[in-house]
């Protein structure tokens, strides 16, 4: 979709083990951290989004999720629509908020992500990630996940139920990519440390503390060859953004307005694995639309659930050749400093992954970048950002996905 919505304010909470802190609080501190930031009241907002994957498993709040949030902080009338889409929760609010700016239904209206992932009972968590796949082939699939891993060497078949059945669901891919491509573990842990290193520059993310490859391979195996620091950590958090039309940014006086110039929402197929999949069609629709090319991007925030994620996500973006994704690792084309920067915010490993708030949380990074206000993170004279995010799995795709270009 080629978008004329501008993003006028983004705020965020940090992402962080907020045991003590609602989502009703973590939503309403985002929101009014992006209304002050476009300077906008909130009586003047006309509708919202409101993107959340897991409260019905985790807190109860099945129904009405974005009501009850602004309804908290006194904001009512307007219309509410709740958006669940796995990982792409907050992605597809935003999606949908710039389609209805565009269509002209609206002039200004919020987008926002907020998820708590943290619970006393793991397993409520892992139930809640076990819902991003085919929940009648969940058996079927908990079974392919242990014989690959038993075939390949790879874990100990504790896939749902010691850990999140993603990881394992990463783990297979990113053994297939070494076996097709040559790429190393070393290659892995590097993306690891990369991140790390984005991350301790991030006030609001997660962890921040730097660690080297040596580091992140000496770090307990998850689901091999992933170690901890390779797979995103779960999280509590918010983040919101005010999405306004092109006539209301310049009645605002928006000093710096963020352009979305196209934002494009799909969903997988069956293809054989190594075929192009919906990122690859997302990629390619996203750069048709808005005029420019994976040459053209300055910054790029993308879904690195796990450290081979975005490896293999560069190829995807056209960033790289298929198979090429370690050498952009190695060249350090992806750090600060590099060709192309990519998870400036520290991404999912560092900066943390309340799944519903991710989408929203990357454009909030890329915002500030074009803004040129990422203070220790800020690639300079940024001026075009790209922001991938993926939602669940089925069969070797994502279920959800959505490539976003902004510029300056």
């Amino acid at each position: 979709m080629r978008t004329s919505a501008v993003i006028a304010g983004v705020g965020m909470t940090r992402f962080a083990r907020h045991e003590e802190v609602g989502l009703k609080a973590l939503g309403a501190d985002a929101v009014r951290a992006a209304l002050a930031d476009a300077g906008v009241e909130a009586s003047r907002l006309e509708a919202a989004w409101v993107g959340n994957a897991a409260a019905g498993v985790v807190t109860g709040q099945e129904c009405i999720r974005g009501e009850v949030i602004l309804r908290g902080m006194g904001i009512g009338q307007l219309p509410v629509v709740n958006v669940e889409n796995a990982c792409a929760s907050g992605s597809t609010a935003l999606n949908q908020a710039c389609a209805m700016v565009t269509a002209g239904c609206h002039d200004v209206v919020l987008v926002l992500g907020v998820e708590k992932l943290y619970h006393p009972d793991k397993q409520r968590t892992f139930r809640a990630f076990s819902g991003g796949v085919d929940v009648e082939l969940l058996e079927q699939i908990l079974a392919a996940l242990r014989a690959s891993a038993g075939e390949q060497g790879g874990g100990d078949g504790g896939a749902g139920r010691s850990r999140s059945m993603f990881m394992d669901i990463y783990a297979a891919a990113a053994r297939h990519h070494m076996a097709a491509y040559g790429t190393t573990v070393e290659d892995f842990a590097a993306v690891a440390a990369k991140n790390s290193l984005h991350g301790s520059r991030n006030p609001r993310a997660q962890f921040q503390q730097v660690l080297t490859v040596a580091e992140v391979l000496a770090a307990p195996m998850i689901a091999p060859p992933l170690t901890r620091p390779m797979c995103s950590p779960i999280g509590d958090g918010a983040a919101a953004a005010v999405v306004v039309s092109s006539r209301m940014a310049r009645m605002l006086g928006v000093r710096v307005p963020v352009h979305v110039r196209s934002s494009v929402l799909r969903s997988g197929w069956d293809h054989a694995p190594d075929e192009p999949g919906v990122a690859e069609l997302c990629a390619q629709v996203a750069y048709t639309e808005s005029g420019l090319g994976p040459d053209d991007v300055d910054v790029v925030e993308l879904h690195d659930a796990s450290a081979p994620a975005e490896l293999m996500a560069y190829e995807s973006l056209g960033l790289c050749a298929k198979g090429d994704g370690k050498r952009l690792v190695r060249e350090g084309a992806t750090q600060l400093g590099g060709r192309i920067p990519v998870n400036t915010s520290g991404g999912l490993l560092r900066k943390g992954h309340p799944v519903g708030a991710t989408g929203v949380a990357q454009v909030v990074e890329l915002t500030e970048q074009l803004q040129g206000r990422a203070g220790a993170r800020q690639v300079p004279g940024a001026t075009v950002a790209l922001a991938h995010n993926g939602g669940g799995n089925i069969g070797v795709d994502a279920a959800a996905l959505c490539v976003t270009v902004l510029t300056r």
